[in-house]
């Protein structure tokens, strides 16, 4: 007798979440050599006024809030691969102006640039919804940290960049790192091209079909604002002190290279964990994740204060991205429960636009927090802003588990 064979329902999941994971390998790539260097360009076009040296990293992160939402309508109407394709070559023209910003020496243009990669990173954003689409209900936590486990080999990649070809065109510094990133976005196209999803919808299937319930009904539930809290508090602390950190470690005396290396070891440890986060969501449960993440950020904020070594810098910014991993992807899969397959574009796109909007706060204010101390001192109040972030977490963590006991009872 003939087994009869089950066709495996996350067939087309898993073959997506691999192609997009690569896609995140190269068009993920960008943020890296963005985040790492854009402060430090900021510091090298400003001259003697720094304060506003991480305003282009600020301008990425707005760049990312202002397209959310359209970029997740974008895609409702022209499906999600010409979607991320279209979104790669947005930023593969930010790469350009960037590159030609800084050989001009224009701050503002620059900051433009910036803000265009960060537009073209909104679609980016999308790869970890992208994967969540299809599969079953179990498979989708594996599928997001399938596709952010693609950050591991983006961070080897963005920063080595950022390395080799900074001084492409010296003695001007730094284009050549952004003239290089703009091929790996070019990389990203490739694997997109092969993605298969459903087509969408035509203009009389949209008039005619069901959207779900109004986007203020679904961001009002207990669940989206703290999964939406979670995300923000995750995200922002991360930006927060990774965007500082290179420019403190630059006052305390190292390198670019060094510094450099820092960020890549906080983007290896920011997405490595994504090989196991799935399987721990699926044993030990989304709010348990979240909040173990928020814990290891306060572990990180903790290293930090305690000395300005290497050894201190690295260690705090490998364990900043271990946090943010769990906490990121752990509220991600939270929002995913909020929301049904008819809303997804517009509770996503809301999800990002609040989610970007305050990291780009968070990138701002870690210039004006580092200027307003002397010495090490702003490195020390960046810590130090940690901890009533991660507590307010944690708290609303709690609220929530609390709620839903109370609630089955």
């Amino acid at each position: 007798m003939t087994a009869i064979t089950t066709p495996d329902p996350n067939a087309l999941a898993r073959r997506n979440a691999r192609l997009l994971a690569l896609a995140q390998a190269f068009c993920g790539a960008a943020a890296p050599i963005s985040i790492a260097l854009g402060g430090l360009v900021g510091e090298y076009l400003l001259g003697p006024d720094k304060s506003l040296a991480t305003t282009p990293v600020t301008g990425y992160n707005i760049g990312v809030a202002l397209m959310a939402l359209p970029a997740a309508m974008l895609m409702a109407r022209i499906g999600r691969r010409l979607g991320f394709i279209s979104g790669a070559m947005i930023g593969i023209s930010g790469a350009f102006l960037s590159c030609y910003a800084i050989l001009q020496g224009s701050f503002l243009l620059f900051c433009m640039g910036m803000a265009l990669s960060g537009a073209g990173g909104a679609f980016t954003q999308q790869y970890r919804f992208a994967a969540a689409d299809q599969g079953t209900v179990d498979f989708k936590p594996k599928a997001i940290s399938w596709v952010l486990a693609g950050g591991i080999l983006a961070a080897v990649i963005g920063p080595q960049t950022a390395i080799y070809f900074r001084d492409m065109f010296a003695p001007i510094e730094f284009a050549g790192a952004y003239f290089a990133g703009s091929f790996l976005l070019f990389g990203g196209i490739i694997f997109l091209s092969f993605l298969r999803f459903d087509q969408p919808m035509t203009r009389e299937e949209r008039r005619t079909t069901d959207t779900g319930r109004p986007l203020m009904e679904i961001v009002a539930k207990p669940r989206f604002i703290v999964s939406v809290l979670c995300a923000v508090g995750a995200y922002s602390l991360m930006s927060f002190v990774m965007t500082g950190a290179p420019l403190a470690m630059k006052i305390c005396g190292f390198d670019t290279d060094e510094s450099t290396l820092g960020i890549q070891w906080h983007v290896m440890a920011m997405f490595g964990p994504s090989f196991f986060t799935g399987n721990l969501i699926a044993r030990f449960g989304k709010e348990r994740i979240v909040a173990c993440g928020m814990v290891l950020l306060a572990v990180s904020a903790a290293v930090g204060l305690h000395g300005i070594s290497l050894f201190h810098f690295y260690t705090a910014l490998i364990l900043l991205g271990v946090g943010w991993n769990f906490g990121f992807i752990g509220a991600t899969a939270m929002l995913t429960d909020t929301y049904r397959p008819e809303e997804k574009a517009k509770a996503q796109g809301a999800n990002d636009f609040i989610l970007f909007g305050m990291v780009a706060f968070g990138s701002f204010m870690s210039g004006q927090t580092l200027n307003a101390f002397e010495g090490t001192l702003g490195w020390d109040a960046i810590n130090i802003v940690v901890f009533p972030v991660v507590v307010t977490c944690l708290i609303a963590i709690l609220w929530l588990q609390m709620r839903t006991s109370a609630k089955t009872a």
